[in-house]
């Protein structure tokens, strides 16, 4: 707002509007001069500009771009197209279903028509509560494989999808908004199951009585679905810290004391499953002489790491916070990766860690990278123990 006053002249005020997404993308869209003897206004822009910027507005979060993530529009791009063949792709199976329950057929019936579909729900139901019993708690730390996975398989889609969704809307939620952000999803989803309906009945009706035609749509509309699902997760660049992400970038700084940005370290991850090699030990009875030897080199910790057989194994205590999981586990891929090189594993692991860990951390931190927790497996066996002059109490 301006306003001035000369002497004893009529005094005039000027009033800008300016409207944007954000502080920081605001654009001036009119002007109001007033003085006592008249009243002016002036608008700017084009007025359909302003309808088609309310209508966005439906449909992606408030202060979009800057409230989320670089990686939100290539991923709700891919999200929305492969929704939207899903859609397609229901119409037509859809009319395969009611004509083999037999609807349009005098000699079907009701209850049997009935008992078909409730059978379809009921698949679709036990393999959700079964992939919850399996796997629901490793859900957020594969957040980008569950995604993948809970795509190709439909049946779990309602679990697996519902799971990941919410950690990536967190992932998006540059300025707090995840509500706005989930909301807006699903402003999108509505409008592309509404365009999915349309062109799916328009494609079941162009493929009637043609078995071929429908084979060919159906496989045509799932590979796509698939690639799309792909490139969708693909484009997601997370900053939480997982098993695989936590190697990727611990690596890379050992080798060049530097770290990965999130964009670089995604190119590098899995999407699809795979084993890991990192397992965690329970209940194994440890041989006194491999905790006398490592003993000194863990007094001040909430974990306790044992290598043998070739591999790490990370006890954790049961005092151990989110803080003290994240440690163990970088401490034991340092040990891992020292052990590779034939070095004294146990004294080389405990000096690095106190001299280069802190670094590490505030390097992922300038990054963007949450180090407040690692995104593991469940952790519901934990050990105690105690240290003394000549022995060592672990149960």
């Amino acid at each position: 707002m301006a306003a001035t006053e000369e002497g004893n002249a009529a005094a005039w005020v000027t009033v800008e509007e300016w409207a944007g997404s954000s502080a920081s993308a605001l654009s001036l869209t009119a002007v109001l001069t007033a003085s006592p003897s008249s009243l002016t206004s002036r608008r700017f822009g084009n007025r359909w500009g302003r309808v088609g910027g309310r209508l966005l507005g439906a449909f992606v979060p408030e202060g979009f771009p800057g409230s989320v993530t670089p990686d939100y529009v290539p991923f709700q791009m891919w999200d929305t197209l492969q929704g939207l063949s899903t859609y397609i792709r229901a119409m037509l199976s859809t009319q395969a279903l009611l004509g083999a329950i037999g609807v349009g057929e005098k000699s079907a019936t009701v209850i049997g028509a009935t008992f078909q579909w409730f059978l379809r729900d009921l698949t679709g139901m036990l393999g959700g509560i079964l992939f919850t019993f399996y796997q629901g708690s490793n859900l957020d730390s594969n957040a980008k494989m569950w995604r993948l996975v809970a795509d190709f398989m439909n049946d779990l889609a309602g679990v697996a999808s519902g799971a990941t969704r919410a950690a990536l809307t967190q992932h998006f939620a540059l300025a707090n908004n995840a509500a706005d952000i989930s909301a807006k999803e699903g402003s999108q989803e509505t409008l592309a199951t509404m365009l999915g309906m349309g062109l799916g009945m328009l494609l079941a009706h162009v493929t009637r009585g043609h078995a071929l035609g429908v084979w060919v749509s159906f496989l045509s509309l799932t590979i796509f679905h698939m690639y799309a699902n792909y490139k969708a997760v693909q484009s997601l660049s997370l900053t939480t810290l997982n098993y695989e992400r936590s190697s990727i970038l611990l690596h890379y700084f050992m080798e060049n004391g530097g770290v990965l940005t999130p964009q670089q370290v995604s190119k590098q991850e899995h999407i699809l499953p795979f084993w890991s090699s990192w397992r965690r030990l329970l209940g194994i009875k440890l041989p006194h002489e491999h905790v006398a030897k490592t003993r000194p080199y863990y007094r001040n910790d909430n974990y306790f790491l044992l290598d043998k057989g070739g591999s790490v194994h990370i006890f954790i205590h049961k005092q151990a916070t989110a803080t003290d999981v994240l440690k163990s586990f970088i401490h034991g891929l340092v040990l891992a990766h020292l052990m590779q090189k034939n070095k004294s594993g146990h004294s080389d692991a405990r000096q690095w860690i106190d001299e280069k860990y802190n670094t590490f951390i505030s390097k992922l931190q300038i990054e963007g990278y949450s180090t407040e927790r690692l995104l593991s497996h469940s952790i519901v066996w934990r050990a105690h123990w105690s240290h003394g002059p000549s022995e060592e109490k672990l149960e």
